[in-house]
């Protein structure tokens, strides 16, 4: 564990990591998750000001984004230390394909079939 980052197109994260907490002042056990968004809010200034002026007629008042330029999302893990709970994020950065905790690839010589 160290500086990760996400150039190729899979990358696979193991679910628990030993790395140095703050709080417990030494290394211990992480448990990883991807992060996730939390559901937008209703009451956000930005969302009151958007529902107040699409109201009523006239239709689409602000502009709708299409030039979608990227294909991969940045990838964020969450990480939570399972002695005193606390939590930290790490930036994986882009990458095609993520998996957490999958099995590893064996490196040994293939053996082809006649």
């Amino acid at each position: 564990f160290g500086e990760v980052k996400c150039r190729g197109t899979m990358v696979n994260f193991p679910k628990e990591v030993k790395t140095y907490c703050r709080h417990c002042k030494g290394h211990q056990k992480w448990k990883v998750t991807q992060y996730k968004k939390g559901k937008d809010s209703l009451y956000a200034q930005g969302k009151r000001r958007y529902d107040r002026k699409q109201a009523g007629f006239g239709g689409q008042t602000k502009p709708v984004f299409h030039k979608k330029a990227k294909v991969t999302k940045k990838i964020t893990l969450k990480m939570k230390c399972e002695k005193c709970s606390c939590l930290k994020m790490k930036n994986l950065g882009r990458c095609k394909h993520f998996e957490l905790g999958a099995e590893k690839k064996k490196k040994g010589p293939t053996i082809h079939g006649r």
